[in-house]
């Protein structure tokens, strides 16, 4: 019965690209985990709850690149967000990012655990990122199309510049 489920509800470019992905970068994750765990105190993987399809929540593994009380510390914050948008927290020269955390976030080597979102069928490989609860709080009418498709580890915001993007949009 699980198989069924499974094969029914993740397509198998998802499952066969994760564990490509998840084995082709397991020497990588192993050095990062070590590298993080040496830099500073706290878990590996920083788990956030994201809004999948059709609204569905679901933990986001991440590598974790920013201090232990990093959520706490976005609230003060706030006033220095470079967004246009009030979906989106974004600033230069962020306090809460570790030294190995800017490594990591440069490289993207972060975002390899959502390898294991993939395969477990929360997120594709393909697709918009998955916003915060907190995001999914102020979105109008409009906004909820974009649940109807699952949420990827890469899509357009990903391949556009999203280090310089000042406005996400509606995607």
């Amino acid at each position: 019965e699980f198989r069924r489920v499974l094969f029914r509800s993740v397509p198998f470019v998802d499952i066969f690209g994760s564990l490509f992905g998840i084995i082709l970068s397991s020497p990588i994750m192993l050095i990062a985990a070590i590298a993080i765990k040496l830099d500073s105190p706290g878990d590996v993987i920083f788990k956030q709850e994201r809004v999948g399809l059709n609204g569905r929540h679901f933990y986001m593994f991440k590598f974790r690149s920013m201090c232990v009380d990093a959520e706490e510390k976005k609230k003060e914050l706030m006033e220095q967000n470079e967004m246009e948008s009030q979906f989106m927290f974004k600033m230069q020269n962020d306090p809460r990012i570790t030294r190995i955390g800017g490594i990591l976030r440069k490289t993207s080597i972060d975002e390899l655990p959502q390898f294991f979102n993939v395969l477990r069928g929360e997120m594709s490989l393909v697709g918009t990122r998955p916003p915060t609860v907190d995001e999914v709080e102020l979105y109008e009418r409009g906004h909820w199309r974009r649940m109807s498709i699952k949420p990827g580890i890469t899509g357009m915001w990903q391949v556009s510049g999203r280090n310089t993007l000042k406005n996400c949009g509606n995607s």
